[in-house]
C-alpha cells in the first residue's frame, strides 16, 4: 500500500510538471519494489522529458522487460528512439505498440510522423487518418495532416486539415502559422498576414515568425507599421532573438554583421543533429573531378536560367557532372532540357537528409555546389554532415550560410572585398569579372511590342524594376516617387502584382504627391523570350537596395537596356554593380540614393547620353564577358581546380582568384 501511494503522489506531481518531485517518489517506489513496472516506465518517461534520452531508454526499455505487453511504454520507447534517431527500431515500437492496441490514436500519430521524417509521407497521411478515425477530435493528428499535405504540395488540403486542427483548439498558434505559410504558397497573402497575425497574438514567441509576417507585408508592399516593425524586429536580432530567418532578412537591410550572425544562429538552432562521420576517400590522380550540384530549383526558376548553359558547357573530358534534385519533378520545359544535360540526373526529393547523404557520398564526389543556400527548400544537414572533400555556396543564396563545412563562397571582386572575409564564415573563391553564370540561348524573341499593347503612354520616359514586391521597400519607393516628379510623364513599369499590391503601391504613390495611374504593371507572359523582348520598351531599368534586381538585372541587360544600381554593403546589394562593372559600364553603378537619384534624373533629361550608353551595352553584350558562357565556364573549372589542388597539397582553405 505504501508503494502505491508513492506512486500515485508521483504521478500527481508528473500530470502538474514538477518533473523532479515526480522523479524523487518513484525512485522511492523503486526502493520498496525495484521491478515495479509503472515506477519505472515513469521513470524513464521523467528522464525523457528532461532530455536524458540515453536514461530514459534505459528505463523504458527495462520496463518492457518487465511487461512487455504495455502499449503506452511501447509508444514512448517509440519516442525516445526517434530523438535518437534510431527511426527504424521506433517505427517497430510504434508498430508493436498499434498491435497491442489498434485504436491508439496518439501511437498512429507518432507513427506518421515518424514516417514523414523517413521521408515517406503518404504512408504518414494513412496513419493519421487512422489516428483521426479513431479520435476524430484529435487537433494535433490534424495539423501533422497537414503538414503532410504540405510536404506533398497540396496546399489546399493542408489549408482544410489546419482549419479542422483550430475548429478544435483555435488558441494553436503552430496551426494558425503553418495555415499561413499554406496561404502564402496559394498567393493568399492578405489570409496569411491574418493568420500570422492571429498566431503571434497567442504566442509572441514564436522562433522566426515576426520576421516572416514582415516579409509577407513586404510582397504585398503593405508598409503601414513598417519602420517601426523594422526597428523592433532589428533590435530583437541584435539581443540574440530568433524572430527573422536569414533569407527575408537581406531584404530587410544590409547589416551584413546580422546577416551573418543569424545565418549561424539558425544553422545552430535548426540542424543540431549529430554529424555522420566523412571519410574521404583518394582519388584518382588523372581522373575526372566528380562535381555536385545540389538544388530544388532544376525547373522554371531563375537559379537554373542562368545555370543551364554552365551545366551543357562544362569540359566532359575533365569534369563528370551530377545533379541532386531535391524540388519537385515539374517536368516543365528547363526540367526536361537540364534531364539531358547533365551526366547524371538524380531526383532526390524523396530522400530524407540522411538518405541524401548515403546517394552523394556513393557518388564519390570531388566538390558539391549548393545551388540553394538559405533559401525556400533548403537541405543545410545535408551539407552540415559533409558528402565531398570540397563544398561551395554558389548563386542561390546571395550571402553567407553560416555552415562550418562550407569551405567556400563563389563570388567576385565586386561582390566581396577581402575585407569582407569577417562577414563570411566561407572563404573567397572571386571568379574573374562576375560571378554570375549566364545562359546566351535564352534570347529575347523578334517580336516588336507597341505601348499601347502594353499598358503604357504613348510618349514620356519609362523607368522600369522588375525586381520581385518584397525588394521594394518605403525608402526606395520614396526615392522612385522624387524621380517620377522631376520627370514630367514619366512612368513606372513594375513586375505583375495582385489587386492589392498595385492598389497598396498606387495609394503610396498618391501619398507621395504622385498620380497612382503613373504606375504601369506589367501582365504576366508565358513566353519567356517574350518577357524579355517586351523590356526593349523601357528607357531605364532603375534597381532596387539593399536588395537588388539579379536574374532580373541581367535579363534587362540582355535586352539591351541599361541597369542603373546603387552599390550597397551586403552580398545581395552588390550583385547590380557586378553585372555592370563585367560590362565595363561602372558610370551606372551609384554609391548612395542621393546619387541614384541625381543619375536617373540627368539619363532620363539627355536622351543623347541615354543613347550613347544602349550602344556601349550591345557592343559589351557581343565581346564582353558577362554573356560569354564558354569563358564563364573555364573561370569556374579553373576555381574547381585550384581548390582540389589546395586539398591535395594538405593546405588549409584560403581566399584566391581567378583569373581566366
Amino acid at each position: 500500500m505504501k508503494a502505491q501511494a508513492k506512486l500515485e503522489q508521483g504521478l500527481a506531481a508528473h500530470q502538474q510538471g514538477s518533473l523532479e518531485q515526480a522523479r524523487a517518489l518513484y525512485e522511492r517506489v523503486l526502493k520498496l519494489h525495484p521491478n515495479h513496472f509503472d515506477a519505472v516506465h515513469m521513470l524513464g518517461l521523467v528522464a525523457y522529458q528532461q532530455g536524458q534520452l540515453e536514461r530514459a531508454a534505459l528505463l523504458i526499455g527495462k520496463a518492457l522487460k518487465i511487461d512487455p505487453d504495455v502499449a503506452s511504454a511501447h509508444n514512448n520507447y517509440g519516442n525516445v528512439l526517434q530523438d535518437q534517431r534510431k527511426l527504424t527500431s521506433a517505427l517497430a515500437s510504434y508498430d508493436r505498440a498499434i498491435a497491442l492496441d489498434p485504436n491508439y490514436a496518439q501511437a498512429h500519430n507518432n507513427r506518421g510522423d515518424l514516417l514523414q521524417a523517413l521521408g515517406r509521407v503518404p504512408e504518414a497521411l494513412t496513419s493519421y487518418a487512422r489516428a483521426l478515425e479513431v479520435s476524430p477530435r484529435y487537433a494535433a493528428a490534424f495539423y501533422n495532416q497537414g503538414n503532410a499535405y504540405g510536404r506533398l504540395g497540396r496546399w489546399r488540403d493542408a489549408v482544410e486539415s489546419y482549419d479542422h486542427a483550430l475548429a478544435i483548439e483555435p488558441f494553436y498558434p503552430q496551426a494558425l502559422m503553418n495555415r499561413g505559410n499554406a496561404l502564402v504558397e496559394l498567393r493568399d497573402n492578405e489570409a496569411a498576414v491574418q493568420s500570422y497575425t492571429d498566431a503571434l497574438s497567442i504566442d509572441p514567441a514564436i522562433p522566426y515568425l515576426a520576421g516572416t509576417l514582415l516579409h509577407v507585408n513586404m510582397q504585398q508592399c503593405k508598409w503601414g507599421d513598417y519602420h517601426s516593425l523594422l526597428e523592433t524586429l532589428l533590435r530583437d536580432l541584435k539581443a540574440g532573438q530568433p524572430v527573422c530567418l536569414p533569407f527575408p532578412l537581406l531584404s530587410l537591410t544590409d547589416d551584413v554583421v546580422l546577416h551573418k550572425r543569424v545565418a549561424q544562429a539558425w544553422i545552430d538552432s535548426a540542424h543540431k543533429r549529430a554529424r555522420t562521420a566523412w571519410v574521404p576517400k583518394e582519388r584518382p590522380a588523372n581522373g575526372k573531378l566528380k562535381v555536385g550540384y545540389f538544388s530544388g530549383d532544376f525547373c522554371n526558376h531563375p537559379v537554373a536560367y542562368l545555370t543551364a548553359g554552365l551545366f551543357e558547357t562544362h569540359d566532359r573530358s575533365r569534369f563528370e557532372i551530377f545533379a541532386f534534385s531535391f524540388g519537385p519533378d515539374t517536368q516543365d520545359e528547363m526540367r526536361l532540357r537540364l534531364e539531358k544535360t547533365f551526366d547524371h540526373f538524380l531526383d532526390v526529393k524523396d530522400c530524407t537528409d540522411s538518405q541524401l547523404i548515403t546517394r552523394a557520398r556513393e557518388c564519390d564526389l570531388d566538390i558539391a555546389v549548393d545551388l540553394t543556400g538559405l533559401t525556400k527548400g533548403c537541405r543545410p544537414g545535408v551539407f552540415l554532415a559533409r558528402v565531398a572533400s570540397i563544398q561551395m555556396s554558389y548563386l542561390g543564396y546571395p550571402g553567407t550560410t553560416g555552415i562550418p563545412e562550407m569551405d567556400y563562397v563563389l563570388v567576385d571582386k565586386t561582390i566581396a572585398e577581402l575585407e569582407d572575409a569577417e562577414h563570411y564564415t566561407e572563404k573567397f573563391i572571386r571568379l574573374a569579372h562576375s560571378y554570375q553564370a549566364n545562359d546566351p540561348s535564352r534570347k529575347p524573341s523578334d517580336r516588336v511590342f507597341s505601348r499601347d499593347e502594353l499598358g503604357l503612354p504613348a510618349t514620356g520616359f519609362v523607368f522600369c524594376c522588375f525586381n520581385n514586391n518584397y525588394k521594394i521597400n518605403p525608402v526606395m519607393f520614396d526615392c522612385w516617387m522624387r524621380i517620377l516628379q522631376s520627370v514630367p510623364g514619366s512612368v513606372l513599369w513594375l513586375r505583375e502584382a495582385t489587386a492589392q499590391t498595385a492598389k497598396n503601391l498606387r495609394a503610396a504613390a498618391h501619398e507621395r504627391g504622385v498620380d497612382g495611374a503613373r504606375l504601369v504593371f506589367a501582365s504576366r507572359i508565358e513566353s519567356m523570350s517574350d518577357h524579355l523582348a517586351r523590356q526593349r520598351v523601357a528607357d531605364l531599368f532603375i534597381d532596387a537596395l539593399p536588395y537588388n534586381a539579379h536574374t532580373t538585372a541581367s535579363d534587362a541587360l540582355w535586352a539591351g537596356v541599361p541597369v542603373l544600381t546603387c552599390k550597397g554593403r551586403s552580398y545581395a546589394g552588390r550583385v547590380g554593380a557586378s553585372l555592370l562593372s563585367a560590362l565595363d559600364l561602372e558610370e551606372l553603378i551609384t554609391s548612395d540614393l542621393e546619387e541614384y537619384a541625381q543619375a536617373a534624373l540627368a539619363l532620363a533629361k539627355d536622351p543623347a547620353r541615354l543613347a550613347a550608353l544602349r550602344v556601349k551595352l550591345q557592343q559589351q553584350l557581343l565581346s564582353g564577358p558577362l554573356f560569354d558562357i564558354k569563358r564563364f565556364t573555364r573561370n569556374l573549372e579553373q576555381a574547381f581546380e585550384l581548390a582540389i589542388e589546395r586539398k591535395m597539397l594538405h593546405l588549409p582553405n584560403d581566399h584566391f582568384d581567378t583569373d581566366t
